[in-house]
Parts: C-alpha cells; structure tokens; sequence
C-alpha cells in the first residue's frame, strides 16, 4: 500500500455526493504520530486469532466473525483483516494510508502462507491466491466489493495448473480474476445505454461464436478459459488504456483500495441511507486465502441459512452448486440446487456442515446465514453473519428459540425488527380472485407476500414511475446491487434467473418485498421492453402479480385480501387465529405488554376505527380529530352553514345543528373504550377548507342553502389565506368564534353523560390545538369547564375529565411552564410541531426532499421520522418545563410520529407516558416501546457491572 508516496487510487464505481464523502468522521485514533504504535492488522487461522466476534466496530462482521470461528475450532481458511481504522484514515487523509499498514500486511500474508503451504505470487511451485472482501459492521449484502483469485498472471496460473494438475481449473481462475478486478478496480462497466455487464457480452458472445448456442461456464474448455482471457485483457486495455496488472502486491494494494472506495459507492450509500448505518463507521477489509470451489465434480460452494428466512421453519436452507465459485450462486446466472440434495452429491461435507449448523447456532444464539467452499471432499467455511429475514421468519424463529432455551423472552422481543412487523399485517392475494387466475411461471419463492405492480425491466425507470405514483414491478434476467433504487421503488422483484440466496433474494428479504426468483417460464427482452410468460406478451408498463409465498406469477392485477393477523384480530376469523403465525403475533404482544412502560394509544375518528384499535392493544385514543366528523353526509352543509353566517344568531343556529352529531360519535367512542381515556381535539382547521371551491360546487351549495352564490363566492374570498399553517385555525378559531368551543365541548359532555348513566366509565379529555400563548388556553379552557359544570348539572352526572393542550408551535414548548399552569396534559402534536420548527411545509417538500436526504441535509424524511436533534430539543424543552410547573402532568404524542419506531424510542427516552398512531401501527409502535424498555433496562444493567 501506498506508505510516504501517495499513490493513485482507482475511483469507485459512482462519484459519491460531496456531503456523504464528508460523513466519515475523523477518526478517534491515534495516528501514526501518535507514541503508541497502532494496530492495523489482525490476523486469523489455524486455530488462533489475533479478534473475536465482539469485535465489530473495528474488524467489522464478517472479520469478526471469521475470528470467531477460527477460534472455537471450525474450519476456517487463514486470513486478515484490515481494520475500519485505516478505512477512516484512508478518507482523512486523501485516500492515503498509515505508514506501518504495508509491514503488516507483509506479515499477515507470511502467516497465510506458513499455513497454507502455498506463497503469494510464486511462479514455480503452488502460488497462494487470496480473496478481498469488505465487512462492514452491519451486513449489507452485495452493497460493497468482492476480489476472488487475487494473486494469478501469465505466469501464476501456469504454476498453479501444474501444481493442481488441473489447466481448465487455473485458467477459469484467471478469467474470473480478471473479470471481478477488471469490474471492482479497474472501472470496466456498463456504459450508458448498456444493459448487460461488458465482460458477460464478451462471454455470451464467445459461447455463441463457438458453441453456437447456450452453455453453462463449467463446460467451458481449458483453451475456451485461455480466449476467454485474452479477450478480457483486451476490453481492459480497450476501456481504460492501460494493460492488465501483474504484479501481484500492485493487485493486492488496488483491491484494498476499490473496496474502501466501494464504501462511498452510489449503492453503498443508498443501502445505508435506508438503514440508517452511519457513514462514520466505515468497513474494514478481508483477505482470505482461496479455497476453491471450482476444481471439478467433488468441489462446489454454497450459501445457506441454518432455518428458513423467508418462512422461519426449522430446516436448513440454502442452496450450491457444483464445480463453482461462490459468486455463481448469489450473482443468479446459473440457476443452484437446492441445499438438501447435498446430502446426495456430497455426504461427508454435507454431514460436516449439519455439524457446523448445530455449533453455529449454538454459539451465536441467532439462525446464522453462513458461505462454504467444498475443495475437493474437504469443507470450509467462509462466513457466518446473523441471517437477514423476512418479519415472519423474525416472529417464528423467536417463538422456537425460546421453546428451545436458546433465548429468553425479552430476547426474543429485541429480534423482532419493529419496522418490519408490517409484513406480518400486508395483505396476501384474495383466494377467489387467485382461483380465476392462470399461472403463468413459477419461480422459487424469496419474499413472502401479494404484490401487483406495472412492470418496468431497469431500476431507472421503475424508480421514475414510482415517482409518478404507479405500483411497479421490477422484473430482471437478475438483479445486481446497481438496482438497488429500483427494488425500493417497486411493490415486488420477478427475476428469471438466481435462486433463494440471489442478491435479489437477500436483499428482498431485508426490505421485506415481495420477490420471485429464478422463474425459468419469464422470457425477458430488454430490447423491446416486454416480458413473455406461457405464451403471453407483456409490454413495459402492463400489470403482472407475482406471490413470494407460493412464487407462482400471474398475469394482469389480482386482489388482495387481509392477513392472518388481520383477519384474526379485526375480523375474528377462527381459521386465522388457529395458524402458527397469529398465536406467535398474540405472544409476541404478550410480552411486549410485560415489558413495555410507555402506553400506546390510537390515532381514531369513529368507534369502528377505536375498536380495531383496541383489538391490536391500544390503551385509549389520544388524538380524535373532531373536523373528521364534519365531512360524513349531510354534517358538511351545516358546518357550511355555520361558516357563511353572518350573525351570531345564525351561527348558533348552525351550530346546534351540528351537536347531535358530534354527540352521536362521542357516544359511540366512549362506549367502545370502556373507560379507557380520549384524548379530543377541538377544531383545528382553517374554515376555507370546508367551502367548496370550484364554480359548479358553489352553484349547488347556493341552492341547497338557499342563498346566493356570490356570498358564497366573497366568503371564500375572504377565508382565503396565504399561508393556512399560520392562518385563522386552532384555537384561533375557538377565539374569534367561542360558540364553536362552546358546541363541541356540550358535545363531548353531552356524550359522556350518557354513557356514565349507563354504568361505563368516560374519560374524555379535551384538547386545545395550536396554543403557544398561556392565555389562549386560558381562555378557551375557561369555556371547556363552564360547560361540563354546566352538562353535569343538567345531567345529574358526575364524569372525570381533563383539559389540556397540543404543543405544536416552537413558542408553545418554550412557555410550556406557563401553559402547564393551567393545563393537566401535553400531547405533542409533531407534524405540526416540524413544519413550524423547521418552516417547512410536508405537503411541499416533495421538490427537495430527494436532494436534502442525498445530500445528507435530512437523515431520514423529518415527517416521517421525528428530528430529534432540532424537534426533539422542543419536546425535551416542554417535557421539562411543564414538569416544572405540574410534576404530574400527562406527556404524550399523537403526531404519526407516534407509529415510526426510531421516534416511538425517543419519546421512551425522553419520559412520555404514551404514543398515539393509527390503528393498524398499533401492533409496531408496542413492539418499538417494548423494546425501547428492555434496552434501556439492559445499559442500566450493564452500567451497574461497571
């Protein structure tokens, strides 16, 4: 590597964004100016291993863990990792490296050849040949760069023929070297307008040229490798201008290089966009001596996980092939066998590897996604990482392991991925419409679930119709990490070719889409964008369906219907309750109710929403938007009427219109709730919103009403404003118009008395929206309590209630202290607390929100994950200053923030009583809080040991 002389590095794939390069921190190690010598290198094998699996951070995951395995005795080959501290460096300091690393690289590769008998770069005898991964410290599958049979020339892979006595293995090497470096370091890849990678047209075309038709690349000739070789190195030179390069310590360094690169590569930092993985971290680097899994009939490699991560059963899975490298089975252009008929084609490796399963397990507590390399009869293995899986596969996996004492509940709880408990609730295929339908292919299924989309064959353009608000489909020959934006953008993935550990496959999985590889029957011509299955054409843009549970694939767009747990839960369907997936779910909340401290309510306008709420384990309702109940039939034209009257006469005569109502929904919420609390919010909107504003609408208002239209028309006028967040809405409104307050809380009391008389316990609590002044709740909250005195009497009924308010403007969180004064409860209202924060608008920021993420300005979408630095500082302000004022005030959040689980475990953090958020976020939001608990009870744990 490059010691005092600097020298050039090969560019990543795709420049990176200025702002994500900046990302990578300086790092918190010393330099090499530092007195204390700093270590780079760790290496691993024969038993010994200079790192273990807890340590991440700095070897990452797959460096961890190899040292892991060496170290409890499987059979590992021999290797090293480069640190995330040179990859820190390496970005510091203008992608240069510490002066010691090149020593130590020195010794990292004697102690691979000591062992392995071999030596890096020997021409006469066996030379040794090493691989180049990366290993960030959280798995991200295909994102970053692989080197396979580093180490081979003209003159290595004559060697290694004959000390293999095997010429059609070494050249199939060396064509695969110069292929993956050619790729990774070199930059020979698809030009604009390509849609086929420019080594594999070089293949394809050979295959045709000699073969004249198509043929697998293990029956390629030892002399068909040698063509094939020569025809690479003149598409290198042919690309880049410069020759092949030979000197296998030149290799070494500019593989190093490319997968540090590879850390800032367009997909790199989309995948870890999404995943929110900093870029802080960066990604240590492999180098592994090869073994080799393409020697002939007794050698092959494989991927597989120790149970089923699309379905969580307890079975062995995965897949291999036969006299193959390990990128043929997840790169999906040859089509794998499955992992069961091993046993048949392998027995003595097959049976090692059931062992290794068992330890695997075992030790790392977790269902492990493991690679091996067969050479020869002799099993290795190349990796095990805690397997990425479906939300079904995480729930049933859990529920096992406990059985089985592998974990305990609270574990359990922590290996249910919040964000992605949604799968369990999408929606499957209607059973009807999929008995009409014909099956056109059927591949293997590798994401579980219904998906209809329109189908699209590059990820531009499905990212573009995405953009357009068109379900998509993205369907491929095979994906690559370069479609990574595609497969975000699309509903679910139809590949051709690959199998259950293709990138498509793995990557499906993590994002929980729907995906069907490897569907022989789909004939895809990129050319003339269409898509043929059992004899029918299909256009770019028509819909097709695919079911990643079943993998078959359909024509046209299927219906979807409720899942298990949906039809369980809100239906009461018997035969959903009595699956293995419900009583799993039902556990699962079970213990996240024994957990959890933080409550979670609902987001719900109706007793129907409130009561499927309840059914998912909400403890009450903390926002009901009463303008909701305003838009159901003929309500709309009495709050019409209400907002074109012109005297107080004629607005209360309006209004009381409007009471029975809104005392009838009242009604029907308490009753469903049972005593549980309601949280309600007066009237928030600006009135405008309520008028019709096209010309044919006001003509048919005027005539209904009975008056003119042009009154119609000025009142518009005059309710118009510039700005509506900031406008005449909230308890502006209840201000101007106290009669508005007044009708709404005779309303909720009216309600409430009703049902107390009935023996079912009320507990309404009214909500001013929009306060930031202490004596605007002051004055509207002075209505709110007049009147239930006022109900109570009439009614002679006695109801608790409260009264509090929504903080959703920066002035309100900074006066908290004085509104607590008065007010018995905060909810924060979030999405307005951000607009107003951050000035703003959500339902403008569409124009920029894609460059303000890119370019790292936003972490995630401000509206749909709380910005706890800027917004949170509000909340931790309020939270604070109103327990000042009312050490027992009531704290919660119904913004939809309250459904996203980063923010669910912010507001656990910061001391909320409770979240709100729509019904069906219910089941995420108790699972984020529950975890959120067992967190921070395990740091206080820990921080006590110390």
């Amino acid at each position: 590597m490059a010691t005092k002389k600097k020298a050039a590095q090969p560019a990543a794939k795709k420049t990176a964004p200025k702002a994500a390069k900046s990302a990578v921190k300086k790092s918190a190690v010393k330099k090499t100016a530092s007195s204390k010598k700093v270590k780079y290198v760790y290496t691993w094998g024969a038993g010994k291993a200079d790192g273990n699996g807890g340590m991440k951070a700095l070897l990452g995951g797959k460096g961890a863990n190899l040292a892991e395995m060496t170290r409890i005795g499987l059979p590992v080959p021999p290797g090293f990792t480069i640190s995330t501290e040179v990859c820190t460096y390496f970005y510091d300091n203008s992608r240069t490296y510490p002066v010691s690393l090149q020593a130590e690289m020195e010794a990292g590769v004697k102690n691979m050849e000591k062992i392995m008998g071999a030596k890096f770069g020997d021409a006469k005898g066996m030379p040794l040949l090493v691989a180049v991964r990366s290993g960030a410290r959280d798995s991200m599958p295909g994102m970053m760069d692989t080197i396979l049979n580093l180490g081979l020339n003209d003159e290595t892979v004559l060697s290694l023929a004959a000390a293999t006595k095997n010429e059609r293995f070494a050249w199939d090497c060396y064509r695969r070297f110069i292929q993956m470096y050619g790729d990774v370091v070199l930059g020979v890849q698809k030009a604009e307008g390509e849609d086929h990678e420019p080594f594999e047209v070089v293949i394809e075309t050979f295959k045709h040229e000699t073969y004249h038709k198509d043929i697998i690349d293990s029956d390629l000739t030892a002399d068909d490798q040698k063509e094939l070789v020569k025809r690479f190195k003149a598409l290198v030179k042919e690309r880049t201008g410069k020759g092949f390069p030979t000197n296998p310590w030149d290799q070494l360094r500019g593989a190093a290089g490319a997968v540090f690169g590879s850390w800032m590569n367009d997909r790199a930092i989309v995948y870890r966009r999404k995943y929110n993985i900093p870029a802080a971290w960066g990604t240590a680097v492999n180098v592994q001596a090869m073994v080799y899994g393409n020697t002939g009939e007794t050698s092959g490699s494989g991927v597989a996980f120790t149970r089923d991560p699309a379905n969580g059963k307890n079975e062995f899975w995965g897949e291999y092939l036969i006299n193959a490298q390990g990128e043929d089975v997840v790169a999906g252009v040859r089509t794998p066998e499955n992992v069961s008929t091993l046993k048949a084609a392998l027995p003595k490796p097959y049976a090692e590897l059931m062992k290794v399963r068992t330890i695997l397990e075992k030790h790392f507590t977790d269902v492990q996604d493991i690679e091996f390399t067969v050479q020869e009869g002799k099993l290795f293995m190349l990796q095990t990482r805690n397997g990425k899986r479906t939300a079904a596969a995480s729930l049933k996996f859990s529920m096992d392991m406990v059985k089985e004492k592998l974990i305990d509940w609270e574990t359990a709880i922590l290996r249910n991925p919040a964000e992605q408990l949604e799968q369990l609730l999408a929606p499957i295929f209607d059973l009807a419409d999929v008995a009409k339908a014909k099956t056109l292919a059927t591949g293997l299924p590798a994401g579980p679930g219904a998906a209809s989309g329109k189908i699209y064959l590059n990820a531009e353009r499905a990212v573009l119709a995405e953009a357009r608000g068109e379900k998509v489909l993205l369907v491929r020959t095979e994906t690559s990490p370069e479609d990574l934006r595609g497969m975000i953008a699309a509903e679910g993935i139809l590949t051709s070719k690959g199998g259950v550990s293709s990138h498509a496959a793995l990557v499906a999985r993590q994002m929980g889409k729907v995906c069907v590889c490897g569907a022989g029957g789909v004939e895809i011509d990129y050319d003339k964008k269409t898509v043929t299955a059992a004899g029918k054409v299909f256009k770019e843009g028509d819909f097709m369906s695919i079911d990643g549970t079943s993998g078959k694939v359909f024509g046209g767009e299927l219906k979807t219907a409720p899942s298990e747990i949906i039809s369980g839960i809100v239906s009461g369907d018997k035969a959903a309750m009595a699956t293995e997936k419900f009583k799993g779910f039902q556990q699962l909340m079970k213990w996240c109710e024994q957990a959890t401290r933080m409550s979670v309510r609902t987001n719900a306008d109706t007793p129907e929403q409130t009561r499927i709420a309840l059914a998912f384990g909400a403890k009450g309702i903390g926002l009901t938007r009463t303008e909701h109940m305003f838009f159901e039939g003929d309500r709309i034209d009495a709050m019409r009427e209400m907002i074109l009257a012109t005297t107080l006469e004629a607005r209360k005569a309006a209004l009381s219109k409007l009471l029975p109502y809104q005392r009838e929904d009242f009604t029907g919420i308490f009753t469903v709730l049972k005593g549980l609390p309601a949280t309600i919010r007066l009237l928030d909107p600006p009135l405008h919103e309520f008028l019709p504003h096209s010309k044919e609408q006001q003509n048919d208002l005027a005539k209904k009403l009975g008056v003119k239209v042009e009154t119609i028309i000025q009142r518009v006028s005059d309710l118009h404003e510039f700005n509506p967040m900031l406008g005449h809405r909230g308890c502006r409104l209840g201000i101007a118009y106290p009669e508005i307050t007044e009708m709404q809380a005779r309303a909720i009391f009216e309600a409430a008395a009703d049902v107390a008389k009935k023996k079912i316990k009320v507990k309404p609590e009214v909500m001013i929206p929009l306060v930031g002044f202490k004596k605007e709740f002051d004055l509207q909250a002075e209505i709110v309590h007049r009147v239930a005195k006022e109900v109570m009497s009439e009614k002679k009924v006695k109801f608790e209630y409260q009264v509090g308010t929504m903080i959703e403007v920066p002035r309100g969180a900074l006066t908290a202290d004085q509104i607590a004064e008065n007010a018995e409860f905060f909810s924060f209202g979030t999405n307005d607390l951000t607009q107003t924060a951050l000035g703003i608008s959500r339902d403008d920021m569409g124009a920029f929100l894609l460059p303000y993420v890119e370019n790292d300005v936003f972490a995630k979408n401000p509206f749909a994950t709380l910005d706890t630095t800027g917004v949170g500082q509000l909340i931790e302000t309020a939270v604070a200053k109103g327990r000042q004022t009312r050490p027992d005030i009531k704290l919660g959040i119904c913004g939809e923030h309250g459904g996203d689980p980063d923010s669910v475990v912010f507001c656990h953090n910061v001391g909320l009583a409770y979240v709100s958020c729509s019904p069906y976020r219910v089941p995420v939001a108790r699972l984020a809080a529950a975890q959120a608990a067992i967190l921070e009870k395990r740091a206080a744990a820990a921080a006590k040991k110390k």
